[in-house]
This record gives C-alpha cells, sequence and structure tokens, in this order.
C-alpha cells in the first residue's frame, strides 16, 4: 500500500481545498479543469481508496473507458489503478467528470468550518427549526408541533440552510424528523393568503422558485440522508421521501399526497420516483387519486425502509442509526454520491417540470377553489 500511495501522491490529495459548485448543475470541461487546478489543502487524507476513486474517475473523464491491457499479478501498483478504472464500466465522460468534481467537493466541503468545531448541541439558531450535532449523527427536526410541522416560506428558507450546513459539517449522517406527533402535515395553506404587491402571479412564481431550490437541496445532499418519520406525513413531506436514502417510520405512522384534493400536482420528483419504486399502479393510486398508506403498507410498496413498534421506535431507530454513524464518513459520503450521480441531471429536470406545472396549477381557478373550500370547511369546525 506504501507503494500506492507513493505513486498517486503526484495528484496531490493533500492539497484539497474549495472545489467550484459544479456538481449542483453537472460539470463542464472547464469547472472539471477548475476542479484539478484546486487540488490541494485538504487537511485530512482522504484514504487509498478515494485515492484510487479520483483516479478512476479522472482516466474516465479524459480517456474514457479503459481500454488499456490488464496488468500482471505482480505489478500490483499497477493493477489495482487498473481495476479501479476497469470498475467504472461504460460511465460516460460527462458523468465522469460530474462525479469527479462531486466527490471532490464532498472532501472539501467535509472540512468547512462552518459546523465541525461543535461536537454537540444545536450549531445555529432557527426560528422553525431544532438542529443539533451529536454522535456523527446531525439532526434536523421540524419543530412546529402546534401546526402539526406544516411548513412556512420561513421554514422552506430554513430547511434549505439546514441541508446545506448539514452536507458541510463533520457529520456521518443526517437525520430529518418531526417534533410532536406528526411528522410534518405538508405545506401551510396560510401561505396562500399572504398575496404580494405584485399579486398572486408573483406569489406563484415566488412559491416555485423556492420549492425548486428546496428540492435540489435534497438531490444535491452529499451524504446519507435518513427520515425518522415519527407520526403522519402529507404532502411534500412525503413526496420528498423518494430523495431519502433510507426511511424508518413507527407503525403510526401514514402517508398521505392529497394533490388532486386540492387542485395541485404532485413534486419533489415524485412524478418520477414514486413510479420507479413502487410501479406505475400503486404509485397512481397515491399521486393521483389521494389513496394514504399505513406505514406497513409504505413499507410494502418501498416507500419506507423498515416499520417500528410505536413502544420501541425511537430508542429501536436511534440504537441503529448510531451504529450507522461510526462508519468511516468519505466511504459512505462517496457511495452515496455514485449512486445519486446516474440520475443527478433527470432528476434536476423532473424538479423543473414540475415545479413549472405547480406554478400552472396555482394559478389556475381549481386550485383557487380547492383551497377557499379548505378554508371554509376549517372554518366551521
Amino acid at each position: 500500500m506504501a507503494a500506492v500511495i507513493r505513486l498517486l501522491s503526484p495528484w496531490g490529495f493533500d492539497r484539497f481545498v474549495r472545489a467550484s459548485k459544479a456538481a449542483l448543475m453537472g460539470a463542464s470541461v472547464e469547472e472539471f479543469n477548475a476542479a484539478k487546478e484546486k487540488l490541494g489543502a485538504l487537511k485530512k487524507d482522504p484514504g487509498n481508496e478515494v485515492k484510487l476513486t479520483i483516479y478512476a474517475l479522472f482516466k474516465q473523464a479524459t480517456q474514457g473507458p479503459c481500454n488499456t491491457p490488464k496488468p500482471s499479478m505482480l505489478d500490483f501498483v499497477n493493477k489495482v489503478k487498473w481495476d479501479a478504472w476497469k470498475s467504472l464500466g461504460c460511465l460516460s465522460q460527462e458523468e465522469a467528470r460530474r462525479q469527479y468534481v462531486d466527490l471532490i467537493t464532498s472532501l472539501v466541503g467535509a472540512e468547512a468550518p462552518a459546523v465541525a468545531a461543535q461536537p454537540t448541541g444545536s450549531t445555529k439558531s432557527f426560528q422553525t427549526l431544532l438542529i443539533s450535532t451529536e454522535d456523527n449523527i446531525t439532526t434536523i427536526r421540524l419543530n412546529r408541533p402546534e401546526k402539526k410541522n406544516a411548513i412556512t416560506a420561513e421554514m422552506y428558507n430554513e430547511l434549505i440552510e439546514a441541508l446545506d450546513l448539514a452536507g458541510k459539517d463533520d457529520s456521518v449522517i443526517t437525520v430529518i424528523t418531526g417534533s410532536g406527533d406528526y411528522y410534518c402535515s405538508g405545506n401551510d395553506l396560510n401561505n396562500f393568503t399572504k398575496i404580494p404587491e405584485g399579486g398572486v402571479e408573483k406569489m406563484a412564481k415566488d412559491a416555485g422558485q423556492l420549492l425548486r431550490r428546496y428540492v435540489k437541496g435534497y438531490i444535491d445532499f452529499p451524504k446519507p440522508l435518513i427520515g425518522v418519520i415519527n407520526g403522519p406525513a402529507v404532502g411534500v413531506s412525503v413526496t420528498l421521501l423518494g430523495l431519502f436514502d433510507v426511511v424508518y417510520a413507527t407503525e403510526r405512522a401514514t402517508f398521505h399526497t392529497p394533490f388532486s384534493q386540492l387542485g395541485q400536482s404532485p413534486e419533489g420528483c415524485s412524478s418520477y420516483l414514486f413510479p420507479k419504486m413502487m410501479g406505475a399502479a400503486k404509485a397512481s393510486e397515491m399521486l393521483l387519486f389521494n389513496k394514504k398508506l399505513t406505514a406497513a403498507q409504505a413499507c410494502d410498496v418501498g416507500l419506507v425502509t423498515e416499520v417500528f413498534p410505536e413502544s420501541s421506535f425511537q430508542s429501536e431507530v436511534w440504537t441503529r442509526l448510531k451504529a450507522y454513524a461510526k462508519l468511516p464518513r468519505n466511504s459512505l459520503a462517496l457511495s452515496k454520491q455514485l449512486i445519486r450521480a446516474v440520475e443527478k441531471e433527470k432528476l434536476y429536470a423532473i424538479n423543473d417540470a414540475e415545479v413549472e406545472r405547480l406554478v400552472e396549477r396555482w394559478l389556475s381557478d381549481e386550485c383557487m377553489q380547492a383551497i377557499m373550500s379548505f378554508f371554509q370547511a376549517k372554518s366551521k369546525l
């Protein structure tokens, strides 16, 4: 292994610092070259496996799939390098460039000073969230229990910021859960009553831009993201679960996407990910016909990873999460990014299309009437 380190050291893996944000929108040749030039000031050695991955991605990005003869077993150094390159198969050069930049972005992001120096407790004060980092786990807790954790515009902005901070801190995994009896009741429909000076058109446009940024934060999240669903989940809090890596739920959780009832349409990339996960017919029951799933049903169709008894939910889940948090941080993050990179561009496009359709729906008479009916029914309670 010492020989591997010596041969790979010219790549400058001890000099990583701030990588470009190319991973957000895919990496162009210029962004790839910029990432190469910025290799350098990483304070921690990423390890031989990571070095080999970067070597392989560089070769794939610049030369395409491995086309050189396999070195002999006795040529150990060149053989492990060849194996790493060969393992990328037919990955396109464009995808290799993006993964190369994703990888460097993750490494430098993990060393960002924003929250790394605080091993426990809240890393920043938010109005609608509780954030803590402990035992290598960053927890983002929705904290409007009196409103069933319904999402306001303020909470959307805080969640975007919290995800960005969590992606850059030293934690191994990130968890999202809710305070109180609900995980999240979806959008706070009072958002629709706050008409800005530019009228409903500006409201719809601004809301669409905010939603696009919010969903993109999940698409781009660089490390394992785990949902701990502590109660009923509604709307966008359900559709986003397809972008989580693992979802654990209490047995009393339910999953409901009542879009057509409100004259709206799916978001969170669910129009693509739900049919892919559960099949077109089951996805249509949820996304078109408002079927509410129990936790067991959600697990059966692949939306939830595992369901736990309510009495032992918190203890069992957090015991498991603490075990996950002891795994090698870089290995988990880089594996997550390889999995996500395969479809990242498609997810960006799906997000854009869903937001455009939602903006149309928000401006429709059908949607306005449905929301008015909701408030009228609520006022009679």
